[in-house]
């Protein structure tokens, strides 16, 4: 096994690039949906629902296989860099898709932070800048939206290591992340067992110090309260 350790280094590499980019995918789509579900519009907080609820209700796998093969099906592919597939050791187009899916599935998740944190923030606040002139768009964007990304930063760290743990069934596509290429060692050394615990090892490396640090900066947050 000693001489395989590079693969787990790049399947880990690849593994913190997707949920980087899923995650940051992810809260640009969940903030959006967030201020469509606390919004007045009733259409648009009933399509946001709807996304919130549909993705939620169903298979993060099914979402992927859907993703993958749709995007190929309406014509969509994404230019395959020689360059970049190089340096990451993938295929290009299906490290996007997978981190497309990603971010969809998370967003419907964030959504639900943002949505809680901004319902957090006392309705005192949001009547006091109205009564002051300010607009409902500047009240969210100077007032409320400030205080509720304080408040949820713990519960989106959370959700970045959920992303993390989830992201190793982008394998199924061929994606060279930790999984895969666990899977990959145990097809050379023939050996079932021993790959998938040192995967299991790597992915908590990943995400045990993370959780530590988001709990280390909840206590900070709670201190500061």
């Amino acid at each position: 096994m000693s001489k395989y350790w590079m693969y787990y280094v790049i399947g880990a590499k690849n593994t913190i690039l997707l949920a980087i980019l899923a995650v940051v995918l992810g809260v640009l789509i969940g903030m959006l949906l967030a201020l469509c579900r606390v919004g007045k519009n009733r259409a648009l907080k009933f399509l946001a629902t709807a996304y919130v609820e549909f993705i939620r209700g169903t298979p993060l796998l099914v979402q992927l296989f859907i993703i993958y093969y749709g995007l190929q099906a309406i014509g969509i592919r994404f230019p395959d860099s020689p360059l970049i597939s190089k340096i990451l050791g993938i295929n290009f187009a299906d490290f996007m898709a997978g981190v497309i899916t990603m971010g969809i599935n998370s967003g419907a998740y964030v959504c639900e932070i943002f949505r809680s944190g901004i319902q957090s923030i006392d309705k005192g606040q949001t009547e006091a800048s109205r009564s002051l002139g300010m607009s409902y768009a500047k009240t969210l964007a100077h007032i409320i939206i400030p205080q509720a990304i304080r408040n949820v930063l713990p519960a989106l760290g959370n959700e970045f290591v959920v992303v993390i743990k989830e992201s190793s069934i982008v394998s199924i596509i061929g994606i060279a992340d930790l999984m895969y290429k666990a899977n990959t060692i145990r097809g050379n050394t023939f050996q079932p067992f021993e790959p998938l615990l040192v995967a299991a090892f790597a992915y908590f490396l990943l995400t045990f110090p993370l959780s530590k640090l988001l709990a280390r900066i909840e206590r900070r947050m709670r201190s500061h309260d």
